[in-house]
């Protein structure tokens, strides 16, 4: 069973109010984008990683760990699903459509390896098309109108939070990327693409901390995280 990490980086992060773009922002010592790249080469099940670059980056190469074995990079395209396409695309020419795409973005650098392998673990013993780790919600939630005044609190019974990574097959996934796009539909994430060609993603639940750094403050979170944990770097050397 051939697994492929996908790292979509072709972004830039506006709203993280930086000079450069947040993939390659440093936490611990180590950029945003080479964590999420080890934590996906340290797992013995996952053959390599795709990771999807603008077309005019210049930050990639520079990296110490850039040049692997296991590691290979693509050309993103305007928006995330076509730069998800676009490293799919290059797990196709590896290891065919049968190959399950392990989709992960840069920006969720404390993904654990515990939650990693359950994820792959429960997918792949699955008769399921895939499935994505998630975390219950677990705030009220409020429905607004337009002038901010509350409608209703939506029941949050049944209500999860998408993560990353998401395991799909190569050729489902990209046959639904395919066909959103086709018909004009944007989809935020690799579930909702297959959700809109009528499969049903299993849900993983996350057990570690997995937040998306998005703002200045994310970032002091997981800084501020990773100090009071003393977790070490992740790293496949």
């Amino acid at each position: 069973m051939a697994i492929w990490g996908v790292i979509p980086a072709a972004g830039f992060g506006e709203r993280m109010q930086s000079s450069i773009p947040k993939q390659y922002l440093e936490l611990h010592g180590q950029s945003l984008l080479m964590r999420s790249i080890n934590t996906l080469l340290a797992n013995p099940a996952i053959d390599g990683v795709v990771v999807v670059l603008a077309e005019n980056d210049t930050g990639f190469s520079d990296l110490p760990d850039s040049i692997r074995s296991r590691l290979i990079t693509a050309t993103g395209g305007d928006s995330r699903a076509e730069s998800v396409a676009a490293g799919v695309r290059s797990v196709q020419h590896e290891a065919g459509d049968d190959a399950w795409a392990l989709v992960h973005d840069a920006a969720r650098p404390l993904l654990s390896s515990r939650d990693l392998l359950n994820l792959i673990s429960q997918v792949s013993a699955s008769d399921c098309c895939g499935g994505l780790l998630a975390a219950p919600v677990q705030d009220t939630l409020k429905r607004a109108d337009h002038t901010g005044t509350v409608e209703v609190t939506v029941d949050r019974s049944d209500l999860w939070q998408a993560q990353t990574p998401q395991m799909f097959r190569v050729g489902a996934l990209l046959s639904a990327l395919a066909r959103a796009k086709r018909d004009g539909v944007t989809v935020t994430d690799e579930a909702s693409a297959l959700e809109y060609v009528g499969e049903k993603p299993r849900v993983v639940p996350a057990m570690d901390p997995n937040f998306k750094l998005t703002r200045p403050s994310d970032l002091a979170l997981a800084t501020a995280w990773l100090a009071s944990t003393n977790k070490p770097t992740t790293s496949s050397d």
